[in-house]
């Protein structure tokens, strides 16, 4: 879970005027995107409950569709296509590895 007033105490990196003021709301950032990312992985375990087979699993149109959004949401941020764009293929990429394995665990077999 994100604790807000941790979020909420960053220093704006405008606003910064040392390393220290950097690392610090660097810090914070990623304790706010691992919290997210858990929550995102949440989201892939019930994939997986959900999922009638393991052939389900990946959706090559899916993954387009994420990577799309992401970019356009991320030219709206500020965030260049060269950042999201990897990070975001690697996210998805590591997810549905974890909803196979997830997958695999959970359903029944015959």
């Amino acid at each position: 879970m994100i604790d807000r007033n941790d979020l909420d105490a960053r220093t704006p990196p405008q606003a910064c005027r040392t390393m220290d003021d950097v690392r610090d709301g660097v810090d914070r950032l990623d304790r706010a995107l691992v919290a997210l990312i858990a929550e995102r992985s949440r989201y892939m375990e019930a994939a997986a409950r959900i999922k009638p087979d393991r052939g389900a699993v990946r959706d090559e149109d899916r993954v387009e569709d994420v990577v799309a959004k992401v970019l356009d949401r991320a030219s709206r941020e500020g965030l260049p296509r060269d950042i999201a764009e990897p990070v975001w293929r690697e996210l998805v990429e590591r997810s549905i590895a974890y909803e196979f394995e997830v997958w695999d665990r959970t359903q029944d077999r015959d």
